[in-house]
């Protein structure tokens, strides 16, 4: 049976063909606090980028396995994602294709709980960076989902990473997360790359929020909107079903940032 693929439509601040020189790029959208939107944003950034002409890979590294699920993908196999590291599992086998042009995923699953052992007993420091840069002869843009933790498996991230973003909610907690990204980072790369903070469910009507947007005038934001949640119910990004919404405009904003930064690297 073949494939339906469904076509993008246009995103205002989005263009249609190649962006950035870059040929290839891993972007890691990584916080070591849970529930502040990652999983939403790496998915609906996967969408932008291959709205914007990109061959894409969503790459699922949280167990939770979320980000298949906002695109309506289950793993099919007991346990796949695990066996590409501690196997050598071909890539190839595992990746699946959504429902959108120039955009793959690969899925995770629960064997991913065990993954900062598998990597440890392995003693590759750099497998994650190995496969990605596999990976990276056939895409462009590698989005990877990562889980909140402070483990190998987020060392190994880092050092995959050319652009790391990190995903805020306007909080003190928040606030204490990202520098422990930060130290994360610098403690895995000399060069470390480059990190873009991003106020995720942001709500001006709250004092703080608006106050975390008036101290960082020049971060990207990501308000909180109920289309997005709907994003989670119709499991598809919102682009592709309210591309004219504020919501889908500020992801297309985010994207260009993230373009931007990569043509710098």
């Amino acid at each position: 049976m073949t494939r339906k693929v469904r076509t993008l439509p246009k995103i205002p601040g989005v263009s249609n063909g190649r962006g950035s020189h870059v040929d290839s790029a891993t972007i890691a959208v990584y916080s070591v606090k849970g529930g502040v939107g990652k999983t939403t944003l790496s998915a609906n950034l996967a969408w932008c980028s291959a709205q914007a002409g990109h061959r894409t890979l969503l790459w699922d590294l949280d167990a939770a396995g979320g980000a298949g699920y906002l695109y309506g993908i289950e793993s099919r196999d007991a346990k796949p994602a695990e066996s590409l590291f501690s196997r050598g599992r071909d890539p190839e086998k595992l990746i699946r294709h959504t429902a959108y042009e120039n955009l793959d995923l690969l899925p995770a699953d629960e064997s991913i709980r065990a993954l900062d052992e598998t990597l440890l007993a392995l003693g590759k420091r750099k497998r994650v960076a190995k496969l990605a840069e596999s990976l990276g002869k056939r895409y462009e843009r590698i989005i990877l989902d990562c889980p909140p933790v402070l483990n190998e498996l987020s060392a190994q991230v880092m050092r995959a990473a050319d652009l790391v973003i990190v995903p805020l909610p306007p909080s003190p907690l928040s606030r204490r997360a990202f520098d422990l990204v930060i130290r994360e980072v610098a403690a895995n790369r000399k060069a470390h790359p480059p990190i873009l903070p991003v106020l995720s469910m942001l709500d001006v009507r709250r004092t703080l929020h608006r106050e975390a947007k008036e101290a960082n005038p020049g971060w990207p934001t990501i308000p909180y909107s109920s289309v997005v949640e709907q994003g989670a119910v119709r499991q598809m990004p919102v682009g592709a079903f309210a591309p004219s919404s504020p919501s889908a405009q500020h992801f297309a904003s985010l994207w260009q940032a993230i373009d931007q930064k990569l043509a710098k690297i």
